[in-house]
């Protein structure tokens, strides 16, 4: 048995098949891991968002902002965008199952002493702290009240935590840390206009913002971290324990798998 963890697919599946055969996947005894970002703007949503439902007792996913956009427009709370594309899974026959699937699937995922998060972890949060307010934005998820996170996900504020932030824009910043941030300051401060590999100018009003997992002071420092949703870093981090995964296949790049046990990466082209 042997665990992979695959990096942004957003509906790349040829690619992420071709990582498969790379390592002779065994759906019957091996296990993979994805950072989220199953579907949206890549040529086959609904095979790749099929084949993880079918493989589900296999397959662990945290659910990225791709992920929870598809809920929302199939909810009927969002219209899809012009660089939207996962028209397939709203036509499907299927698509009720598949989101509903959705639904219940986790924000973080930690497992043997390894984390795996869409976006990351704010410095100022540890790793117990993070899968409790993941859990918070769960129930949510998967109960009758998730019309109204929908109607509540979308914007950049408040673009600090609080711990007496309260019910919708609780939620909302939870889900802005593990699924959008990249920038922040040390104290948690998010700048989510900053998406390429250097931030832009004075985002924050003169706050310098770095890498999420830059800080020095961060909690989760001595953690192993696997995370996706950066594209432009292309898997860049400097560091031994914080790995991202997102290379951007869907746009033209590589796609990456790691096999956990050994940390060996593999990459098809894309």
């Amino acid at each position: 048995m042997a665990t992979y963890v695959v990096g942004d697919i957003q509906g790349c599946f040829e690619q992420f098949q071709c990582l498969l055969k790379k390592v002779h996947f065994n759906p019957d005894k091996d296990v993979i891991w994805s950072v989220g970002d199953l579907i949206n703007r890549g040529p086959k949503n609904l095979a790749t968002l099929r084949w993880f439902h079918e493989r589900r007792d296999n397959a662990v996913v945290v659910l990225g902002n791709h992920d929870l956009h598809l809920m929302a427009v199939s909810a009927g709370i969002r219209n899809m965008s012009k660089s939207d594309n996962f028209d397939d899974i709203l036509e499907a026959p299927d698509r009720e199952k598949l989101v509903t699937w959705l639904h219940h699937q986790p924000l973080i995922h930690h497992e043997h002493g390894v984390t795996v998060v869409h976006a990351g972890i704010p410095p100022m949060w540890s790793i117990s702290e993070a899968l409790k307010r993941a859990a918070e934005v769960e129930t949510v998820l998967q109960g009758p009240n998730c019309i109204s996170f929908f109607n509540a996900m979308y914007g950049n504020d408040p673009i600090a935590w609080s711990e007496d932030l309260k019910g919708l824009t609780r939620l909302r910043v939870i889900t802005n840390y593990l699924t959008r941030m990249r920038y922040c300051t040390k104290k948690g401060k998010l700048d989510l206009v900053s998406k390429g590999s250097t931030p832009q100018a004075n985002t924050l009003k003169g706050k310098k913002v770095a890498p999420w997992f830059s800080h020095e002071s961060r909690r989760t420092k001595d953690d192993l971290v696997i995370f996706g949703h950066w594209a432009s870093l292309d898997g860049v981090t400097d560091s031994t324990n914080v790995i991202g995964l997102d290379t951007g296949c869907v746009w033209g790049n590589k796609m990456t798998l790691m096999a956990l046990e050994s940390r060996t990466f593999y990459r098809c082209n894309c």
